[in-house]
């Protein structure tokens, strides 16, 4: 066998294992692990000890492209449509209004404080707008927070990116001296792409979940498979058609993840693998790209236009987003805290070189450090942020992942629950929550100690309960238990009916 793909096999596999621990290390340190990853691809590059040289833009994009893909799809997955409907209006405003706001202020700073050239300002300004998906998804999973805040970040990070790339291909070609078009014009296409592509993905993940349903497979393991494929088709069936392959790919996966599918928690945990192992070669291509000996010329820079984006530009972006949803305040500061940069403006930013664009590569160094700082900053500080704002102890329950298949098959669902301190749920037995008969609270966690409650177990402050509910009646089921956490047990009498509240 040729040693050279032997080799490359070995150094592949041994980047993963050693991702695959840099993500637990994370975990525990509260790093993002992006981080981590780029520094892991710092290391091999021409600058660290592994010293590799690794210039070839065109096949970054083009990976990165693939990369993308893949984590917005399983972005799409896993979002549960109960919380679309009531964030698809913030997140919507967000990925449209928000990057218009922010590439506005970015350039003003730009030229400003910097002395870019208006064209220029405005490429930067394009390049760090878009929040990153991988981040987004990975982090604000982690933390109890209320759904429709989350499901606004989350559908944010999954749609900005279409507008994002076609203003950053936009001012690439102007500064390139390419042909023109009036600002109308370009606002025109953008509608139309993103029009486009939502109508194909739409139908291809509508027409997608009716075959699934109806084919018969001769393997399990093809169902993930086949599930993966046809949100690639979707991106790739938009792009063909010269619209959104980002937005098509993100509203095939959300089509398919809501729907009855077999197999369905295999292949959610397929996707989810599948997008691990994207973002780890992702970031580590990113990092091998960058040349250290650049990035001290791009602190200063960076650190400016980081410091405009997170205290004035998101900030503003999420007032002019959110002023019409009726929104907590509370909740409009985390989001705009919580706009995290990652992989997503890296890549972006080898559009304008791939493109020739005159100092292009001073984008990539500039969002670069923007990134590797601004996530520091962000990704440590989001717990502490939710826990000040008083917006981290939500009732809703929170979905718990199992890689087995009998709740599938029986078509339940695992869920988590803790007890807040103000909840009025402290003190109650389990069957004054009158949950639907098909659910039950099985397990109980006070004070470390896990126990198996029954009818004589009442909730307690800082209780944690996994609940199990058939998958039909789990929207009965968090209603009661709003009811009870605002109203006691007595809830239905005092006539509340535990409906979801702007907060949750």
């Amino acid at each position: 066998m040729n040693t050279t793909v032997t080799v490359g096999l070995a150094i592949g596999a041994l980047v993963v294992l050693v991702a695959a621990v840099a993500l637990r290390v994370a975990d525990r340190i509260g790093l993002p692990s992006l981080l981590l990853y780029l520094a892991l691809g710092v290391a091999l590059g021409e600058g660290g000890p592994g010293g590799v040289q690794f210039e070839d833009v065109g096949l970054t994009q083009t990976l990165g492209v693939a990369a993308l893909v893949v984590i917005l799809a399983e972005g799409g997955l896993t979002t549960r449509w109960s919380d679309v409907r009531r964030a698809v209006g913030p997140g919507v405003a967000l990925a449209t209004v928000g990057v218009v706001v922010s590439v506005g202020v970015v350039a003003v700073v730009g030229v400003w404080l910097l002395g870019f050239s208006w064209g220029f300002a405005l490429l930067v300004g394009a390049v760090v707008s878009s929040t990153d998906a991988a981040a987004v998804f990975a982090t604000l999973r982690r933390l109890p927070l209320p759904r429709r805040m989350a499901a606004a970040l989350e559908m944010e990070s999954g749609l900005n990116d279409a507008p994002v790339i076609l203003l950053v291909l936009a001012m690439s070609e102007q500064l390139t001296g390419g042909v023109t078009h009036p600002w109308y014009l370009v606002v025109a296409e953008v509608v139309g792409e993103l029009a486009g592509g939502s109508v194909i993905g739409l139908g291809i993940g509508v027409a997608g979940a009716w075959l699934l349903r109806r084919a018969a497979l001769p393997l399990v393991g093809f169902y993930p498979l086949a599930t993966l494929a046809l949100c690639v088709l979707a991106f790739a069936t938009a792009d063909l058609a010269h619209t959104s392959g980002f937005v098509a790919v993100y509203l095939c996966g959300l089509v398919l993840g809501n729907s009855a599918l077999p197999h369905r928690a295999g292949t959610i945990g397929f996707a989810e693998g599948m997008a691990s192992l994207a973002q780890i070669g992702l970031f580590v291509l990113l990092g091998l790209l960058v040349s250290p000996s650049r990035l001290g010329d791009a602190v200063l820079p960076a650190l400016l236009i980081g410091l405009a984006l997170l205290l004035v530009a998101r900030p503003l972006s999420v007032v002019a987003s959110l002023a019409w949803f009726r929104m907590p305040w509370s909740q409009q500061a985390f989001i705009s805290w919580a706009g995290l940069r990652g992989a997503v403006p890296i890549v972006f930013a080898t559009f304008p070189i791939a493109a020739e664009v005159p100092d292009a590569t001073r984008v990539f160094d500039i969002v670069f450090v923007v990134v590797v700082v601004f996530t520091v900053v962000q990704g440590w500080s989001l717990p502490a942020v939710a826990r000040l704002l008083r917006i981290g102890t939500p009732i809703t329950p929170r979905d718990i992942d199992v890689e087995s298949a009998p709740l599938d098959e029986l078509g339940a669902e695992l869920m988590q629950l803790r007890v807040p301190e103000t909840s009025r749920l402290h003190g109650v037995y389990l069957p004054e929550l009158r949950l639907p008969e098909d659910a039950a609270v099985v397990l109980v966690v006070r004070d470390g100690r896990p126990f198996v409650p029954d009818r004589s177990t009442r909730l307690m402050r800082g209780d944690q309960a996994l609940l199990v509910s058939a998958r039909g009646s789990r929207r009965e089921a968090e209603r009661r238990l709003r009811a009870v956490s605002r109203a006691g047990r007595l809830a239905t009498w005092r006539g509340e009916r535990g409906e979801p509240s702007e907060v949750d």
